[in-house]
């Protein structure tokens, strides 16, 4: 299908939907994620990540049906800690699918690089649960409950899909691919609260401050982390700041109807106690390196929404990882979300 096409398709169904059928339904949100450090000019540690997501509406007793079938619906709103929920709760699920990968700093050796990280590759599948509150104060937030399931290796298509993208642009393939980590099912469980602290009368022009608290296990990653994010402009939604490839950091529950713009500055560290793509295979032998047992991402941005859609951009600072890393890594990342309300009910035949 010509790719032209597509996005016609694209921007006739998220721009000419009457503005009226969003606001007033129960939407699904959908994000595309891309983050690369090929914006800053480099190729190595963490080069490359991909990610869609979709959130389901709002699935509380009380909210409206948000284009689910009826049948599914009664099954969920039989859950003990949704039926009793109080009216202030949303309860949102999310299913997601990525792919991160990860290389030395010198992609044009073959030979293994003991002082550099290993070639690694991670292809994931995740479901998240999402639970808000909305308080009549300053303070919201939000409870994120995911879980991580996929493959580590040549299984997980890195490789291929980094030679066909190099291939694609005209420039070298990596050549050192054969020392990356050996195939390892992945797993992990993670946990973030993230609290929305916002001016009582914020008017148009406002801030806010956005912390969280979390962490994750698993034999992908084993950390706990913390950190904060302030963001001012015009017309900030309120949601839970920029979101980003990273366990737990999907934020965009919803996205409004109202013009807004505004920047933001944001740090998470993480103390960390297991990372595969550092310390390398679990059950294996493999190449690894001495990791650092605390990393910072420092991240500046911007975000611009227009109607149900949302676009930010976002540079991100990492703090070096290991033993013998000669620099910090920087990268861009972009996300694209908007909602949406298809009707999950011309896909799922429902019961006469």
């Amino acid at each position: 299908m010509d790719l032209k096409f597509l996005l016609l398709a694209f921007l006739l169904v998220t721009f000419c939907l009457p503005v009226t059928a969003i606001a007033q339904s129960n939407p699904w949100t959908h994000t595309f994620y891309f983050e690369n450090d090929l914006f800053n000019g480099t190729d190595s540690n963490y080069t490359n990540g991909v990610k869609y997501s979709v959130i389901s509406p709002d699935l509380s007793p009380d909210a409206p049906e948000g284009k689910l079938p009826r049948k599914v619906l009664e099954y969920v709103h039989r859950i003990p800690f949704i039926k009793k929920s109080p009216s202030e709760f949303t309860h949102k699920v999310e299913f997601s699918l990525g792919q991160n990968m990860y290389t030395p700093t010198d992609t044009s050796r073959s030979d293994l690089i003991k002082d550099d990280r290993p070639y690694a590759g991670w292809l994931y599948i995740s479901s998240s649960y999402h639970r808000r509150y909305q308080a009549k104060d300053i303070v919201n937030f939000m409870d994120t409950v995911e879980v991580q399931l996929g493959v580590i290796g040549p299984a997980s298509f890195a490789e291929d899909t980094q030679r066909f993208v190099h291939r694609l642009r005209d420039i070298p393939v990596p050549k050192g691919w054969e020392h990356q980590l050996k195939n390892e099912l992945g797993i992990a469980a993670i946990f973030e609260r993230k609290w929305l602290f916002h001016p009582l009368n914020s008017n148009k022009l406002s801030y806010d401050a956005i912390t969280h608290v979390g962490g994750a296990l698993g034999n992908v990653y084993t950390y706990l982390n913390t950190g904060i994010e302030i963001r001012a402009g015009w017309n900030i939604p309120a949601d839970f700041g920029a979101s980003l490839i990273r366990p737990a950091g999907s934020t965009r529950i919803s996205i409004g109807k109202e013009f807004s713009m505004f920047g933001f500055g944001a740090v998470n560290s993480r103390l960390v106690v297991r990372d595969i793509f550092l310390d390398g295979n679990t059950f294996r032998e493999s190449h690894s390196v001495h990791k650092k047992p605390f990393v910072s991402d420092l991240a500046a941005g911007i975000a611009l929404q227009f109607r149900n859609v949302m676009l930010t951009w976002t540079q991100i600072l990492r703090t070096k990882e290991f033993r013998g890393q000669e620099n910090e890594h920087s990268f861009g990342a972009i996300a694209l979300s908007f909602s949406s309300p298809f009707d999950i009910r011309d896909i799922i035949k429902r019961d006469n």
